[in-house]
């Protein structure tokens, strides 16, 4: 089944002690993009999300944000700030001097001034692909199974316009032999009358006739449009990504559908080629979000 460029996907999980969550949003874009918005201690893993994802999306936008929800531990130590601890102590003892206090500056004293004993956070150790990956194909797991659902519905809907395409053509291919008849009949019509009771030249009627019937035949034209909306049918019914082959496909069903109806010189025919051109034309939007 093919899929949909639209998609939604978001995971969360344990990783080096916090809690990662990883959404991936997906749009339609040409070609494989992704715009990745990690946390500072992260974005050294760009690389292997890339390649990573490369695996489950063909092509797209990808909007990937990850953020903690819990930040991973981090170990810390208790630091002495000991150019602080002297200044803090010798400006005591002059204020003990001065004030002619007695006691001693002790060690308790110095250490709960402010700044003397700091508790700091060392490096943070550091965050393999390892540990990350399995949020990220959890949250990608899930993009895919809604650009999946959105790609049955699209298939869908591309089908039906496949399906009142062809009954146009239908309609077109029953009605073109009785625009011959009628252009034969109306042309004798129109040179009897000019002859004015003259006799008629039927050699060169019969080839201005088959000029005429050349001129506006379309059986080429309904035999390539019918081997191209099977080539579309086949390729929506595939597993495969096929949005380009059928941008493709849809251009030459246009080309053809143009031809129709520049050769028509028939009401009916022309009514049937507008309408076809308003379904081709919703087709080539839906295939907008089709990978």
């Amino acid at each position: 089944m093919l899929n949909s460029m639209t998609g939604f996907g978001a995971a969360e999980g344990a990783v080096a002690g916090g809690r990662l969550r990883v959404e991936i949003r997906t749009v339609n874009h040409r070609f494989f993009n992704l715009a990745a918005k990690l946390p500072h201690d992260l974005s050294g893993l760009e690389g292997d999300l890339r390649e990573r994802l490369r695996r489950d999306f063909d092509r797209g936008h990808l909007a990937v944000q990850a953020r903690w929800t819990e930040s991973p531990e981090r170990p810390s130590a208790l630091a002495v700030d000991h150019e602080r601890a002297r200044a803090v102590a010798a400006v005591l003892r002059d204020l003990q001097q001065s004030l002619g206090l007695g006691g001693d500056v002790s060690l308790e004293l110095v250490a709960r001034q402010p700044e003397v004993l700091t508790w700091s956070a060392e490096a943070a150790t550091e965050v393999g692909w390892a540990a990350v990956e399995p949020v990220v194909g959890q949250a990608a797991s899930e993009c895919r199974a809604m650009r999946a659902r959105e790609g049955e519905a699209l298939v869908a809907e591309l089908g039906h316009r496949l399906d009142l395409l062809e009954t146009a053509v239908q309609a077109i291919a029953r009605r073109a032999p009785e625009r011959l008849v009628r252009e034969r009949d109306r042309l004798r019509a129109a040179v009897t009358e000019m002859l004015d009771g003259r006799p008629l030249d039927d050699a060169r009627l019969a080839q201005e006739l088959a000029f005429m019937a050349d001129k506006l035949d379309i059986t080429e034209e309904l035999v390539r449009f019918r081997a191209h909306a099977a080539a579309a049918r086949q390729a929506l019914s595939g597993d495969r990504p096929a949005g380009k082959q059928l941008g493709f496909l849809a251009q030459e069903l246009g080309r053809e559908v143009n031809t129709m109806g520049a050769k028509a010189n028939d009401a009916e025919i022309a009514q049937q080629v507008i309408a076809m051109k308003g379904d081709l034309e919703k087709f080539r939007e839906q295939l907008e979000n089709l990978e």
